[in-house]
């Protein structure tokens, strides 16, 4: 696996999608991006990340050590792996249309210090917690 993780963020070699770090009731939680509405442990955060990997790598589609480890990843998560399937082609979907109507570069930012959560702009910084914008 290729995820990258800080104490408050999770991020990908191979995906888009992230997880970051917050608060709910006073203790800590996590939040995937593909999946933003769920409050996660740090573990079910990490195999969300694991999953969305297992999954946007073509070759393991008709392998079934593959799939066993993608269905152990969404039932970490509390999901099917299916459901993982159709919220993640809906990202890859949205980000598409995103790109195509709007490009990054031209509204002043670069691509790799931008990403999209919950309609906020967040910057990374492995050091820290990530800073919201907007």
């Amino acid at each position: 696996m290729n995820v990258h993780t800080t104490e408050w963020t999770m991020i990908s070699d191979i995906s888009p999608e992230s997880a970051y770090r917050t608060t709910g009731s006073g203790e800590a939680v996590w939040l995937l991006s593909w999946l933003p509405d769920r409050l996660l442990t740090r573990e079910q955060a990490l195999a969300g990340m694991e999953l969305d990997e297992i999954l946007s790598d073509p070759h393991g589609v008709h392998d079934r050590d593959v799939q066993s480890e993608a269905t152990k990843r969404a039932d970490a998560v509390g999901i099917d792996w299916e459901q993982a399937v159709i919220l993640l082609s809906k990202r890859i979907l949205a980000r598409l249309r995103q790109h195509s109507g709007e490009d990054d570069a031209a509204a002043g930012e670069p691509v790799t210090t931008r990403r999209t959560f919950r309609s906020r702009r967040i910057s990374m910084h492995p050091s820290g917690p990530p800073r919201v914008f907007g």
